[in-house]
């Protein structure tokens, strides 16, 4: 069948691995948040945002057995974990965690990073935690004075190639979303808190080769929920 079939079958099998990781992380978000409180979104903020996450990028049913999942008698119990690390070439990682084996978490994420080069050490110091906002749009000036007169904490409006970004304190992103929502914006393509670098990197070299494969092995744990990094060009 050849090379060609061979590179197929690989991207295929990578497709597929991304996709079940995505779904897997979903899952376990939406349950938990529909476990600490109500299980319905009207009345669960954190679970009404745990759908609002994933409605893009999973099948509805995955995110309705997941509900379901929380309002049956399953008592599953899920902990979120956050690891620091200095990565290859002196990049900074955290690594966010959320899993039913702690100690399981913590030696898979370890033992990932320090066989590309790094080590555990504190970095958030070079990190904010932020609400991001991505849309399509170009109306900045009519963005940024909606949300200043709806009272929304706004720390930057930019945009660029027809989207637009808002950055708010990560209390207010409901808030700012509703803004929006009700100047006629609905559909967003990014809408979570999230943690931004105050200064990023670029890798060259080896040094970016293992930090690529760093992040395509913490993508496909099955304990790691989320990475942030400085690396600009990952």
């Amino acid at each position: 069948m050849g090379r060609h079939f061979e590179v197929r079958a690989a991207a295929m099998a990578a497709s597929a691995k991304a996709k079940s990781a995505i779904y897997m992380r979903a899952s376990k978000e939406i349950y938990a948040a529909a476990k600490s409180g109500e299980p319905d979104p009207n009345s669960n903020l954190a679970l009404r945002s745990a759908i609002e996450k994933y409605r893009k990028s999973c099948p509805k049913d995955v995110i309705e057995r997941a509900i379901e999942k929380a309002k049956g008698g399953d008592t599953v119990s899920y902990i979120p974990g956050r690891y620091e690390f200095f990565g290859p070439g002196g990049s900074y990682v955290i690594v966010d965690t959320l899993t039913d084996n702690v100690n399981r978490a913590l030696v898979g994420v370890r033992t990932i990073v320090t066989r590309k080069g790094g080590h555990m050490g504190t970095v958030s110091y070079n990190f904010q935690y932020m609400g991001i906002i991505d849309f399509a749009g170009t109306n900045l000036e009519e963005v940024e004075e909606a949300l200043i007169l709806g009272e929304v904490d706004v720390q930057n409006v930019t945009c660029e190639d027809g989207e637009i970004e808002v950055q708010v304190t990560p209390s207010d992103l409901e808030k700012a979303k509703k803004v929006l929502n009700d100047m006629g914006i609905t559909e967003f393509d990014t809408a979570e808190n999230t943690m931004l670098a105050n200064e990023e990197v670029e890798l060259q070299g080896d040094d970016l080769k293992h930090f690529q494969a760093m992040l395509a092995e913490l993508d496909e744990s099955e304990d790691v929920q989320a990475v942030y990094h400085n690396v600009a060009n990952a």
